[in-house]
């Protein structure tokens, strides 16, 4: 018994010896997204920000905190795809999520991506440790191609796993991996982030709603929901080869739109605002909803206006709007369907103003 009992015990503590605990800020982990590093902490608020870990060993186990309960996707040993192997939840207060656990540990290295499902509104996400009973190897690093897009609600993927036009908006229907802006990622091979907010337009937002802070404002922000967070991007090694511009479908809310004039100047503050973080030759595609007749007009008079180069413009025209029996999801937002449609439209312009070749690679 004794003899039994001595080697539970010397079995108990193998299993402490091995399980180590990695700060969230360890330099072996990638994360894209815009983010602030305190210490050992990691946090973030914007949509579609994701973190790409690489251990051996048979346990992963996370430390984060929330302002409020929200959903993360997670793909494990996998490509990044519009349905995530699992999908988790971070509870307003310190908690610990296991993310990866087998029986057996190998020596295989197992490579994780864990991606904040929901937007900023539902507040910061703190990632505090990842306690590995293995080793925390280095990530796969950012990808050569890197894509920014800038935009609302279609962005951050409001309902976008749902088919039900007339359901409202839960956390549980949002997904960024699933829209038109992960979608082209995924096509290019590309590293993206995104800084959007639903309700968000240039100049108007959703039915007036925050007057004075619009997407040109929270373009210059780390975290979504605070106006004192600077963002600089030359602190951070993201680099995109174009930004995506989508906004205007809140500009023309409630059949109400700004002035042209207005509506251009602010929307040239956020052109500048971008070439001043990534040069003046950095291409920017500004794209039309198919809200107005009015909004490619709109946006056709900010690209003139900025008399900067390399500033294009498109829009979702009617030949290619979304049909409302298939392509919407909650809120006549579009579905994943609807998404596809999206990019499919704007491949073309992505690959002309960035070089890169158009491939056979499924849109999805």
């Amino acid at each position: 018994m004794k003899r039994i009992l001595l080697g539970l015990a010397c079995a108990l503590c193998a299993l402490c010896v091995h399980a180590k605990q990695f700060a969230a800020s360890d330099s072996k982990i990638t994360y894209v997204g815009r983010t602030m590093v305190s210490g050992e902490q990691v946090s973030f608020d914007y949509s579609a920000t994701y973190a790409r870990i690489a251990f051996t060993g048979s346990k992963v186990s996370l430390r984060a905190a929330s302002a409020e309960p929200i959903e993360f996707n997670m793909w494990i040993d996998n490509p990044f795809a519009a349905n995530p192997d699992k999908v988790i939840r971070v509870d307003s207060k310190d908690t610990t999520i296991t993310l990866y656990q087998v029986k057996k540990a190998d020596k295989k290295e197992h490579h994780l991506m864990i991606q904040r499902r929901v937007e900023g509104e539902h507040g910061i996400t703190t990632f505090m440790s990842f306690d590995i009973d293995g080793e925390l190897r280095q990530a796969q690093p950012l990808c050569e191609r890197q894509i920014e897009f800038v935009g609302d609600s279609y962005t951050c993927g409001y309902g976008s796993e749902n088919s039900v036009r007339s359901d409202p908006y839960t956390i549980e229907t949002q997904n960024p991996a699933k829209t038109y802006a992960a979608i082209l990622a995924r096509y290019f091979g590309a590293d993206y982030w995104t800084i959007s907010h639903s309700g968000m337009g240039i100049a108007r937002n959703y039915n007036s709603k925050f007057p004075g802070w619009h997407m040109p404002d929270r373009y210059t922000q780390t975290f979504d929901g605070s106006k004192d967070s600077a963002w600089v991007a030359s602190d951070h090694p993201f680099k995109p080869q174009i930004t995506v511009i989508y906004l205007g479908a809140n500009d023309f809310s409630t059949k109400m739109q700004p002035h042209i004039s207005e509506y251009a100047r602010n929307y040239v503050r956020l052109i500048k605002a971008i070439k001043a973080n990534y040069g003046e030759q950095h291409p920017i595609l500004c794209v039309a909803p198919k809200t107005s007749d009015l909004c490619i007009t709109y946006v056709q008079q900010a690209a003139h206006d900025c008399g900067m180069d390399n500033v294009y413009y498109t829009g979702v025209f009617e030949g290619i709007h979304l049909n409302t029996n298939e392509n919407l999801g909650a809120s006549w937002h579009p579905n994943y369907l609807g998404h596809q449609k999206i990019a499919y439209s704007l491949i073309p312009y992505v690959a002309t103003l960035t070089g890169w070749q158009i491939t056979e690679n499924p849109v999805k």
